[in-house]
């Protein structure tokens, strides 16, 4: 699990995402200029860094290195979720919390992503033990995940059928 970027990493991190190409040292400095004043070895050091710890790749050019993510802010930002989730005594309630904290645009982009996904598996959600009351699921769509196979197969005819759960 990746532990969060420092502030001067994911500054540097934001531009080798957003540029989505191999990018060297001297391309980041003076990008990050424009905002603040950084030495060349301290974004040689940071990218070297990032290098070391996994993020970037890099490929020699003449005397430089030229990086590139290796992988996206998408796939950062999941693991960073997932690990947080992971973390919690009680992840549904951490979730319905999530859910809570989502302007309307964020749930209508978790809607999107959930039919992405596909349908829920149904197998039995387990309570936590603890003597709190059970949590119910948020709203988080106005047209529901259909979890029932035949229910799914009424609603999309010509798809095929789900495979059989194991």
């Amino acid at each position: 699990m990746p532990r969060p970027l420092g502030e001067l990493e994911d500054s540097v991190m934001t531009r080798v995402w957003k540029w989505n190409r191999p990018v060297t040292v001297r391309e980041v400095l003076e990008d990050l200029q424009q905002e603040r004043s950084i030495a060349y070895t301290t974004v040689m050091t940071v990218l070297d860094n990032l290098h070391q710890k996994g993020w970037v790749r890099r490929e020699a050019e003449g005397r430089a290195y030229r990086y590139e993510a290796v992988s996206t802010r998408a796939a950062y930002a999941a693991a960073l979720m997932n690990e947080a989730w992971s973390q919690s005594d009680n992840p549904a309630a951490a979730l319905v919390a999530f859910f809570g904290m989502m302007s309307e645009e964020q749930r209508e982009a978790l809607s999107d992503a959930m039919r992405i996904v596909g349908p829920v598996s149904q197998a039995p959600i387990s309570q936590a033990s603890n003597s709190e009351a059970p949590i119910s699921e948020p709203s988080i769509s106005e047209a529901p995940i259909s979890r029932d196979p035949a229910t799914q197969a009424a609603e999309n005819p010509g798809e095929a059928e789900p495979e059989a759960e194991r």
